[in-house]
């Protein structure tokens, strides 16, 4: 049994941890911490875990170095960095479920967050997106979880760069529900400021817009524009993505593509021609369903869903603890999505 550790064990991902990792067969949950519920039982701070997990929080900024052998750390952007940097000896594995290191350029992630703290750590770690980066996955000790709007934009569109077959610049669209702020209390995120509207936010200075953009010049030199919007239900990420293709393509030829694409992808649902996702279906699990429309003109339309929590968060953070203990990737992961 592999010993794991939720650093920041209080938030939303860190409960979709704890309810995932509670049946898993080939680990156990043995650390659980939290600055502000230090003291107390976990199952205080969420009374759904009562007799299923009692264990008490004990506080972040002790030294838990060399505890488990694998760390999530589910702690605000910048402050990952800091725990990392305590923790990382070479042989525990450390998945960082903020933005600390999902970037290669130092640069970029500063300008986009804020200064890092462990650059030298920066080389050690890999962009935890499976369907891309697999094999990197597997030999890696520091993996840098992807934000849940980069994960189901760079998925739904990464068949069509990774053939260069766009031309000119993309438009991706993003709807989140409020889960995706965090479970720290926000004036935007109350539920009178939020039910019964839906509006965009940030437009333009997004901090997941250069996430997205960094991926996707990897194989195509095109300009992203990134506009999220916040949903009035708690979770769910549906994302549409515009643009036009350097020759046109039809929806069926399209299909063949991503089906040939994510042949070998457990999570990756292909939806047939002229049938779209629905934030409905993939609820509680960890796919990401994809469906698209060709225009005989050469433009497109591609649209994804996934829950936040799961494929966009803590689902992804287990699927890379899987692959990177080299067992069964969808351990733990094949809960079917929850409807209505």
């Amino acid at each position: 049994m592999w010993k794991v550790g939720i650093i920041g064990a209080t938030g939303y991902t860190g409960l979709t941890l704890i309810l995932l990792l509670k049946t898993h067969p080939y680990i156990k949950i043995n650390l659980l911490t939290s600055n502000t519920y230090k003291g107390k039982k976990i199952s205080e701070v969420f009374p759904l875990l009562n007799g299923i997990m009692d264990e008490v929080l004990v506080p972040t900024d002790e030294n838990h170095k060399g505890k488990c052998d694998v760390y999530f750390l589910c702690l605000p952007h910048g402050k990952s960095m800091e725990s990392a940097e305590k923790l990382y000896d070479g042989r525990s594995i450390i998945i960082d479920l903020s933005a600390d290191f999902r970037f290669e350029n130092i640069e970029l992630y500063e300008k986009t967050y804020t200064k890092h703290l462990a650059r030298h750590l920066v080389p050690a770690s890999v962009f935890g997106l499976p369907e891309l980066y697999r094999d990197e996955i597997k030999t890696k000790k520091l993996i840098g979880n992807p934000g849940c709007y980069p994960t189901s934009s760079i998925l739904g569109i990464y068949p069509l760069v990774k053939n260069r077959l766009i031309d000119g610049n993309i438009f991706i669209d993003s709807k989140s529900g409020v889960s995706g702020a965090g479970r720290e209390a926000k004036l935007g995120s109350l539920f009178c400021e939020v039910s019964e509207g839906f509006r965009p936010y940030n437009i333009g200075v997004h901090r997941h817009e250069p996430e997205i953009q960094k991926e996707i010049n990897k194989y195509q030199d095109i300009k992203i524009r990134f506009v999220p919007h916040l949903l009035p239900m708690n979770r769910g990420i549906l994302t549409t993505i515009y643009g036009k293709l350097k020759e046109p393509l039809k929806t069926e030829n399209a299909y063949e593509l991503y089906k040939e694409t994510y042949k070998d992808e457990p999570f990756i649902r292909i939806l047939n021609p002229n049938t779209y996702p629905d934030t409905r279906f993939v609820r509680f699990s960890n796919y990401c369903d994809i469906g698209f429309k060709m225009f005989d003109d050469g433009s497109f339309v591609v649209v994804s869903a996934i829950d936040n929590l799961i494929k966009g968060a803590s689902g992804q953070a287990v699927q890379n603890m899987n692959i990177a203990l080299d067992i069964d990737e969808k351990t733990s992961l094949t809960g079917l999505p929850q409807y209505p």
